[in-house]
């Protein structure tokens, strides 16, 4: 009886905070509300036994993918009301792109009515014993040790990429000429200079 309730109080709270991510007007009270409902979808991850999942969901959702666009909506200077300012003209786009979605979601629910798919002859064997945590890493290091490494490549390739992109040439700066710097004597930075006293220092 109180899994039931634990169940429809996280669920409640992910679908209410879920439609106030997409409704409300102040995108810092949007990530706000995205942060609750990956709380309570952590929540729901420890009622089914999936604290790995909901570790992610606290650990990397929250404590970095959320906060990460908390600060970079706050340091940005947005115009959002030039943004809203063209919603008409995507509203065609739009409505196909959410008419797509609910055929995929019909075809989803009309899939699962019609009878569950055979999972257990393809899922890696699993003793009742070991914790999820404990299985995971083991079938992710041995089954699946070149596809976790590939994605990691792949990973590494877009951040990469992204810093090459985002990497520009400012004019009017100084760069920083580090061999130079190396390479320069303590003679060359100071200057002994025998000053009489009551003049000034002409540079």
């Amino acid at each position: 009886m109180i899994q039931a309730i634990v169940f429809y109080l996280f669920a409640t709270v992910v679908i209410a905070s879920a439609m106030m991510t997409i409704a409300s007007r102040n995108p810092v009270h949007s990530v706000l509300w995205l942060i609750l409902a990956f709380f309570n979808a952590a929540g729901l991850m420890l009622l089914v036994g999936a604290e790995f999942i909901a570790m992610l969901l606290v650990i990397v959702y929250v404590g970095a993918v959320a906060v990460l666009f908390l600060f970079v909506v706050m340091m940005l200077d947005i115009d959002f009301a030039e943004l809203r300012a063209g919603f008409a003209k995507y509203l065609p786009f739009g409505t196909l792109l959410a008419l797509v979605l609910l055929a995929e979601i019909i075809f989803a629910v009309a899939a699962w009515n019609a009878g569950g798919i055979d999972v257990a002859a393809k899922a890696a064997p699993t003793q009742p014993d070991v914790p999820n945590i404990e299985l995971l890493g083991t079938v992710l290091y041995t089954r699946y040790l070149f596809i976790f490494e590939g994605a990691g490549l792949v990973l590494l390739v877009a951040m990469i990429g992204a810093i090459v992109l985002t990497q520009r040439t400012r004019g009017g700066t100084r760069p920083q000429n580090v061999s130079a710097q190396v390479r320069r004597r303590p003679q060359d930075a100071v200057r002994n200079v025998n000053q009489p006293v009551g003049q000034g220092v002409e540079l």
